[in-house]
């Protein structure tokens, strides 16, 4: 059976992919630009498609795709597209900030550093590499400690510039919290600097986002920094 372009998709579909859209929670300005028929294909259906376009790609290179070795590379590329690097498009896979009550009355700044950060940059499609640290001050509530890890990850593998991630991170924070005492930092590696144009091996990219008291007091923002060995 001949196949034929997808059509448009139905307008039903359309209007679930904009209620369904992953950011409709942030303002207009942090959202990741997409269509609004995003989510009109399913995940299987997506992986088929770009598997068809990337052996183009790859044709167009010149490789012989009847090679043993690279046969299987177009599927494997668009399954790793679809399920792992940009699986954060897929606002099914948003995670639920779990908040549990402060029934120790811990008031201090509580820190999870290190959180390690795997991203695509949205100009090359090449990695971006690093580390994000979260603060917040806790009021009523406390957040199980995994979940700030899986807030990271999941504006991460998207395509992305570092800029907007980070402040993606801290209102998704803000908003989960309930509170604006919320400090984000980002350093990473980004291989469209480092493996093309001025091939700098050695520079990185830092960018914050303060709220709250951490915007206000530079003696919190300064323990945060040092705490994180900034």
């Amino acid at each position: 059976m001949e196949n034929k372009p997808a059509g448009p998709p139905a307008p039903a579909a359309v209007a679930r992919a904009t209620d369904l859209g992953p950011d409709a929670h942030l303002p207009a300005g942090l959202r990741t630009p997409l269509r609004a028929d995003a989510f009109a294909r399913t995940d299987d259906e997506k992986i088929t498609a770009i598997s068809g376009h990337f052996h183009a790609i790859m044709q167009e290179l010149g490789l012989d795709l009847t090679d043993d070795s690279l046969a299987g590379t177009p599927r494997r590329v668009a399954k790793m597209f679809v399920q792992e690097w940009f699986k954060g498009l897929n606002p099914e896979h948003r995670p639920e900030v779990r908040l549990f009550d402060n029934r120790y009355q811990y008031q201090q700044l509580l820190i999870e550093r290190d959180i390690t950060l795997f991203s695509c940059c949205e100009h090359h499609f090449v990695p971006i590499i690093g580390k994000a640290h979260i603060a917040y001050l806790p009021g009523e509530h406390v957040v199980g400690l995994s979940k700030l890890n899986r807030v990271v990850q999941y504006y991460a593998r998207r395509p992305q510039v570092q800029e907007r991630l980070t402040r993606q991170v801290a209102e998704h924070l803000r908003q989960s919290l309930g509170t604006d005492d919320v400090a984000v930092l980002i350093e990473a590696d980004h291989l469209c600097v480092m493996s093309r144009g001025v091939n700098d091996t050695s520079s990185s990219t830092i960018t914050s986002e303060y709220g709250g008291r951490f915007l206000e007091d530079s003696t919190l923002r300064n323990e945060f920094l040092r705490q994180i060995g900034k």
